[in-house]
């Protein structure tokens, strides 16, 4: 069986699932989900270093979610990149 597919919001390529970063929204709130199973909006990024950037430069969360997203997701989202 193949894994799921998502697309990463920044290169738009499909990669496998568990290999992306997941953050999700829901009901205002905006957190990262280890799980994958969190319920809500989720955006998907690769744990590419220019993929990272890019997300950040351009605020694509922003445009993911269609709403202001805080700073400290950012630079939580750089960190976890970071670690891996």
């Amino acid at each position: 069986m193949e894994s799921p597919q998502r697309m990463c919001v920044s290169c738009k390529k499909m990669k496998d699932k568990r290999s992306l970063i997941r953050i999700v929204k829901n009901n205002e709130e905006i957190r990262f989900d280890d799980t994958f199973k969190a319920a809500g909006r989720g955006a998907y990024v690769c744990g590419d270093a220019a993929c990272i950037d890019r997300v950040c430069k351009y605020k694509l969360l922003n445009k993911a979610f269609k709403c202001d997203v805080p700073p400290e997701i950012y630079s939580e989202l750089v960190k976890r990149a970071n670690e891996r």
